[in-house]
């Protein structure tokens, strides 16, 4: 399989394992599974696919050094994500840690056709599924780790891309930066993204105003829990063929790509804070790059302590039960 990546370039893929698994039933469903959570008709920017992001973790995991087993287990860290992604957490909670997912990898896999194709080729199911096993695939924040490298990678600007990239290492099973100028501008690059992205005002509203749309439809019956366990066009088909007047006006507002000139409500949301503060090496040693530039780790700190206040979500009461 040849694969032309966006952040990678043109890719070929000769492992037998994983060719039977990017093909299989629950690798596939990725492809209709949005990384932003909520569909690209509400959302204010374009999604790639998680299909897209689980291949580019795989193949960032090849890029440096890792086994053949880590990754695997980075092409499959994402299977397991319901239709819409994190917003599930925002259905069933507060979305303050978004973890639904993690906590359904290990059974979801179990009841995929993943493990036949593992133990085909000599696999243990148990050992793919189990992130302690592999440092470069997983780490807590604020390290790098591919899945987290990947993602944000590919919201970043194509010139970003071609310096950080070729800086990437892994020593010591950590991936690292090469020096501590790249690693500067891929930790401010990331923050933007957590600031003007991932936690601000537009996906913040539109993940809990998105969430209580779901929670209407599960109520009335329009959609079933089991539904998110299909993919995002299903359920999107579902809450389109809702008769909830309510569903509906709020949908119809999400089209727009700004809620900016609807009205503040009094709600306040706390989005998950993400972050990275890269090792690089220097001298022959790995240094935190918070620990080298003063600069930076106040940057850090002003953006925690900003993140904490929440954000002042738009609202569609009114709007909404007036469609």
């Amino acid at each position: 399989m040849s694969i032309n990546d966006k952040v990678y370039g043109r890719v070929r893929i000769d492992s037998e394992v994983i060719l039977e698994l990017i093909n299989s039933k629950a690798v596939q469903r990725l492809k209709d599974i949005s990384q932003f959570g909520i569909p690209d008709t509400f959302y204010h920017l374009k999604n790639f696919s998680r299909y897209e992001h689980s291949l580019g973790v795989m193949i960032l995991l090849k890029k440096l050094g890792a086994s053949e087993e880590e990754q695997i287990a980075g092409l499959l860290h994402d299977v397991s994500h319901t239709a819409f992604s994190h917003l599930i957490d925002w259905v069933i909670g507060e979305g303050k840690t978004e973890d639904y997912q993690d906590e359904q990898h290990v059974r979801y896999v179990a009841s995929s056709d993943i493990p036949a194709i593992l133990k085909t080729h000599g696999y243990k199911p148990d050992r793919i599924v189990d992130y302690h096993h592999f440092g470069l695939l997983e780490r807590e924040l604020p390290d790098l780790c591919a899945d987290r490298v990947d993602y944000s990678l590919r919201e970043l600007p194509t010139g970003v891309i071609d310096i950080c990239l070729p800086a990437l290492r892994a020593v010591d099973n950590k991936i690292v930066f090469t020096d501590k100028t790249t690693a500067l501008l891929f930790a401010r690059n990331f923050l933007n993204l957590q600031t003007d992205h991932w936690g601000g005002f537009e996906a913040t509203s539109r993940y809990r105003i998105f969430a209580d749309v779901l929670r209407l439809a599960l109520k009335d019956g329009s959609i079933a829990e089991d539904d998110f366990w299909q993919d995002d066009n299903f359920l999107v088909t579902k809450l389109l063929a809702s008769k909830n007047g309510e569903v509906q006006g709020i949908l119809q507002i999400l089209r727009h790509k700004s809620l900016s000139l609807l009205p503040k409500s009094n709600i306040t949301v706390y989005k998950k804070f993400r972050h990275v503060d890269p090792l690089f090496v220097a001298n022959d040693e790995l240094v935190r790059l918070s620990q080298a530039s003063h600069e930076f780790s106040q940057e850090l700190e002003n953006a925690r302590q900003a993140n904490k206040h929440g954000i002042v979500i738009a609202s569609v009461a009114e709007l909404a039960s007036s469609k």
